[in-house]
């Protein structure tokens, strides 16, 4: 193994976050194709001896993870969560973001149909969206952050799942809407 490729490895163990290979290039004073030499070089090291880690090209770079045949035993080291799961509003306004983004506070309560604010601030400080501009109204927009697409395991929002996929039948559609309504009498009395 080179000097590089030690290198490379090293910075992404310390690294909590992916590293681009622009970023790693700058940090070891090489050229980017230096830097994608190394990268595959120790992504065959990696991937060719019974290591404990891999490594995975996530969020727009490059990042060390447990090797999936640990997966268990790891699940149950850190089984304690550090933070709490998502709530429903938070997990719907996180879809919200994920596949409109940019987009604002006001958008993401006029889909879901109530407010937002609680479930918007919540995520941005779990640093799953942030701030990104303004629309054309003055209102704040929201994106998703590389943190987002590393915890989901994405390497771009690309990688989303289509949401065509989950269109309902018209039976199902029916079902759905007998069953809110239902929902909305009940609420109503």
């Amino acid at each position: 193994m080179t000097v590089l490729e030690r290198t490379v490895e090293a910075l992404l163990f310390l690294s909590p976050q992916p590293v681009s290979t622009a970023e790693l290039a700058v940090a070891c004073d090489a050229s980017e194709a230096e830097i994608d030499r190394a990268v595959d070089a120790l992504e065959g090291a990696l991937a060719g001896e019974t290591r404990g880690v891999v490594l995975r090209q996530v969020a727009g770079g490059y990042t060390l993870a447990a090797d999936p045949v640990a997966e268990d035993a790891a699940r149950r080291l850190l089984s304690t969560p550090r933070t709490p799961p998502l709530t429903q509003a938070q997990a719907e306004t996180l879809a919200i973001v994920s596949y409109l983004q940019p987009v604002s506070r006001p958008e993401i309560a006029r889909i879901r149909g109530v407010s937002s604010e609680s479930a918007v601030a919540t995520l941005t400080e779990r640093g799953l969206i942030e701030e990104s501009g303004r629309s054309r109204f003055g209102a704040m927009v929201y994106r998703t952050t590389p943190l987002f697409e590393k915890l989901f395991g994405l390497s771009g929002l690309d990688q989303l799942p289509d949401p065509s996929r989950f269109d309902p039948t018209p039976e199902d559609e029916r079902e759905l809407r007998e069953r809110l309504l239902k929902a909305g009498e009940q609420r109503a009395s």
